[in-house]
């Protein structure tokens, strides 16, 4: 078993979720391929072993390819049992129509097909959510809590510095990955989500990977691109202006600017508070 050095915090969680998980026997890991679920899955794949860990990842147009490539990969350098399987979230009018409980339908038809696999297998379905998820509006986690789906960060106590540490400790790539929300979250809450506006926030977001900016997000408001940048990375993205304008422009916006206060992950949810 791999050994954890560090704060006794950080040790006393990774024993409990260890723990936590040897209880639950047989799990099936909703599998983003972010930091969370990534290590989630990990940790349960070393104490339980390959033959009582599944995970699952959701493939719709709401998912990056990229992600969904990155998470094959994981699975097959960690030598998990992984399933993609694709989710029919977007055939749901509730889900199209973005109003703040999106995230909740959302979660839904994921548990529509992570149940199945569960029950098969005699297993717990859970989720990488960790202590500072529970304060931001998450409606997707009420829902995967209806269906019975369990949160073992939770349960023992990560945040999510802490899961970015343990996972940096037990030599995990993914213990720096920036966050990666579906693809939804870049849009407004009262825009319908479509296959074709998410199809063209996944291709502009791509180009600004390809320019090498690492970190971003890419708001989408009609025929406008709002980008958002970490804010020591603004100066940068400004000194490479031409390009992103074209890189941006190229996947069907008219206008393309940029989000002086930086990146703030859901940052979006703030329209629900006014």
């Amino acid at each position: 078993m791999a050994s954890v050095d560090g704060s006794d915090e950080l040790a006393v969680a990774l024993d409990r979720l260890r723990d936590e998980l040897r209880q639950l026997e047989q799990v099936v890991v909703a599998f983003s391929g972010g930091a969370d679920s990534a290590f989630l899955a990990h940790v349960a794949r070393e104490v339980l072993g390959r033959d009582r860990v599944q995970v699952v990842t959701a493939i719709s147009p709401s998912l990056a390819s990229s992600e969904r490539d990155e998470c094959e990969s994981l699975a097959v350098e960690w030598d998990l049992e992984w399933i993609g399987i694709e989710t029919s979230e977007l055939e749901n009018l509730d889900y199209q129509r973005n109003d703040a409980d999106r995230c909740f339908h959302c979660k839904m038809a994921l548990m529509d097909v992570i149940d199945p696999i569960a029950a098969d297998h005699g297993a717990v379905a859970v989720l990488g959510v960790n202590l500072d998820d529970l304060d931001d509006h998450r409606p997707g986690q009420r829902a995967a809590s209806e269906r019975g789906a369990q949160f073992p960060l939770v349960d023992s106590g990560f945040t999510k510095q802490m899961v970015r540490e343990a996972s940096r400790k037990l030599g995990l790539r993914t213990w720096d990955k920036p966050a990666a929300a579906c693809l939804s979250s870049r849009v407004p809450y009262g825009t319908a989500v479509t296959v074709s506006v998410l199809s063209r926030v996944e291709r502009a977001e791509a180009a600004l990977h390809e320019l090498g900016f690492r970190e971003l997000r890419v708001r989408h408001y009609d025929e406008t691109a709002r980008i958002e940048v970490p804010i020591d990375a603004i100066d940068g993205l400004i000194a490479r202006r031409a390009e992103v304008v074209a890189a941006v422009s190229a996947c069907g916006y008219r206008y393309v600017t940029l989000d002086l206060e930086g990146l703030r992950s859901g940052n979006l949810n703030a329209a629900l508070e006014r």
